[in-house]
């Protein structure tokens, strides 16, 4: 077989940058795709919630074919949240495109996928994106990517970078923002100049390393990675080198490699290439397959610790089983299992109960994306409010914090940081940016929870943040919860227009009329700082007398609907998220008034015992 000159690039950047549109443009304009051929925007997004939020979640491959050379190209997720896809992707790439806005500048999680390239060696191209926008300012920009770099201790060579400037969405990029071209043959000629093809190692003993993982109904688990060296076939013995120091013979079933957006099974890969293989079912990341006769492990892939974790439980409300097909612990722990397979920043343990899990993730967001698939495949499951996962170093307690940018309208900026002070937060910068104001904190993972949806209200959908790990530090202290109490509902059945009319004045409601509600159901928020039990179920009496002026139209202010995530925002410790197939619904974890009360007892009694001891 001869030897394929093989370029590996990511694509890395904030979310909403432009990374899935610009794989568009290099997968359209070198031709991968048919003449009569229908294609969708961000093909490489093809996961249904990718699609509908518009962010990837999973990092995916494809190839392309430029003069003699062939180019992989990964597409990486851009949410810290799924900073554990990013950093094993890192390892297999030659160079990465940092991409970056050429109004917004360089974001928190553009700092956070960059800053793992450097460590790894990389040397990046710069690819100023977006700049047919009104407000784009793209010399500035460069100056504070530079700042960056050099903040991140980029090494002379790292700071000798390339930059681009493109607008993705036409596919078009240019070496001056006022060329002519209407394609994107810098970006390729660039990318052949900066970064030299993978040498020629095909003569070495063979020697690859898995840096992530997928499954397949048909063929089982299956191990994604770069052959650094020799020439990988099917069917071929090797030795397995875990992370354990155990090296066990195996056996490779099939060789995959990317063509175009195609995995195509192959006889043989060479190095430099990204392969898929099949047939070693314990293969996990990190893993080193070496040639019998020469066995060099690589070191390990070490993958950042969940910082969230919330329990899993079987759904044990009146509902529960009327829409859901997965109902039982055996099937959400199956479930589990399977997650288990692929995601590797998950974690499950069991707890002391056989119906609940705990599952430990990067984020809130990390953890969402998992229940909302569920929800989708027809499971039903209940779910706590998330927590913090502290550590504990030399006896002392330490906490996950998170560096937070918020740009916000001036008007509405004292009372962002007013909220941010109050959850433990510290300003680290402030800038004015015209009718905007930038602010920079460092605030507790605790105090993040639940404050989006505040955030979005206090800055009348105007303001965006975005937050990443920045460290762990000493804990915080106390930091207050949900200043709300929460509407339940006393009684089983269907909430009536004039119930609701009624309950609608003591706070704002979640629910509509004829929507089925069940006694312990939270059906809304209440307007004071304590719980409230109504009857949404109560009708006007039919009686043959008529009281004039009392039968005006009945106008009810429409329910807040809740999404996944606000819904877990919301809750409290006392409180659960019921998501089956065609409903999210939030109810207390003890449905009656009388079993919350006893609760409540037991709580204030061993808080007592605590004080006295």
């Amino acid at each position: 077989m001869a030897y394929q000159k093989i370029i590996n690039i990511a694509v890395i950047a904030h979310v909403d940058a432009g990374k899935s549109t610009l794989v568009d443009a290099f997968l359209n304009q070198s031709h991968v795709f048919r003449d009569n051929e229908e294609t969708v925007d961000c093909v490489m997004d093809s996961n249904d919630l990718e699609r509908e939020r518009g962010i990837t979640i999973y990092s995916k491959n494809c190839s392309v074919t430029y003069k003699d050379y062939k180019i992989n190209v990964v597409d990486t997720p851009g949410h810290a949240d799924f900073s554990s896809e990013v950093e094993r992707i890192i390892k297999t790439v030659d160079t990465v495109i940092l991409l970056v806005d050429s109004s917004e500048g360089p974001m928190p999680q553009t700092r956070f996928v960059l800053q793992k390239s450097l460590e790894c060696g990389l040397r990046p191209i710069l690819l100023i994106n977006k700049i047919d926008k009104k407000d784009e300012r793209a010399d500035q920009v460069i100056d504070e990517v530079y700042d960056l770099f050099l903040d991140l201790n980029a090494t002379d060579e790292q700071l000798d970078f390339p930059i681009l400037y493109g607008i993705a969405r036409q596919g078009i990029v240019r070496y001056q923002p006022n060329d002519e071209n209407e394609d994107i043959i810098p970006l390729f000629e660039t990318i052949l100049k900066h970064c030299e093809a993978y040498p020629d190692f095909t003569e070495e003993p063979v020697q690859m390393q898995v840096s992530a993982l997928a499954y397949d109904d048909y063929i089982g688990r299956l191990g994604i990675g770069r052959v650094y060296e020799g020439t990988l076939k099917e069917g071929s013995t090797v030795i397995l080198c875990n992370e354990d120091g155990r090296q066990e013979r195996r056996k490779i079933n099939q060789v995959f490699v990317y063509k175009g957006l195609s995995r195509i099974a192959v006889p043989e890969a060479q190095c430099g290439e990204i392969v898929m293989i099949s047939g070693v079912a314990d293969i996990s990341i990190g893993d080193t397959l070496c040639d019998p006769e020469s066995i060099r492990p690589l070191p390990m892939i070490r993958i950042e610790e969940p910082t969230l974790s919330m329990n899993f439980m079987v759904n044990t409300s009146p509902f529960a089983g009327q829409s859901g097909k997965y109902v039982t612990s055996r099937n959400i722990r199956e479930r589990l299992e399977k997650e288990l397979e692929v995601n590797v920043g998950l974690k499950v343990e069991e707890t002391d109960t056989t119906d609940c899990f705990k599952v430990s993730g990067r984020g809130e967001l990390h953890l969402s994306v998992l229940l909302e698939n569920m929800r989708r495949e027809g499971y039903e499951v209940a779910v706590s409010k998330p927590e913090v996962i502290m550590h504990k170093v030399d006896g002392a307690l330490y906490e996950p914090v998170e560096e937070v940018v918020c740009s916000v309208p001036n008007e509405y900026a004292g009372t962002v940081i007013s909220k941010l002070n109050l959850r433990k937060g510290i300003m680290v910068d402030i800038q004015d940016e015209g009718s905007y104001t930038r602010i920079l904190y460092t605030v507790p993972t605790r105090g993040l929870l639940g404050y989006r949806s505040e955030f979005i209200n206090d800055t009348r959908g105007e303001g965006t943040m975005v937050r990443r790990l920045a460290g762990y530090e000493a804990y915080k202290g106390d930091i207050p919860q949900r200043a709300n109490g929460a509407l339940i509902s006393t009684e089983t059945g269907k909430a009536m227009t004039y119930a609701l009319w009624n309950i609608q004045e003591r706070g704002q409601l979640f629910v509509s009329p004829q929507t089925e509600v069940y006694e312990g159901m939270i059906i809304g928020m209440s307007a004071r700082n304590m719980d409230m039990d109504v009857n949404p179920l109560k009708n006007k009496k039919m009686t043959a007398v008529r009281s004039t002026g009392n039968d005006e139209a009945m106008k009810l202010v429409p329910p807040k609907i809740m999404s996944l995530e606000e819904a877990l925002e919301f809750i409290n410790d006392d409180e659960l998220v019921e998501l089956t197939p065609t409903d999210i619904r939030i109810r207390k974890k003890y449905l009656t008034a009388l079993e919350r009360r006893q609760h409540m007892r037991e709580l204030n009694k061993a808080a007592a015992e605590l004080e006295e001891e």
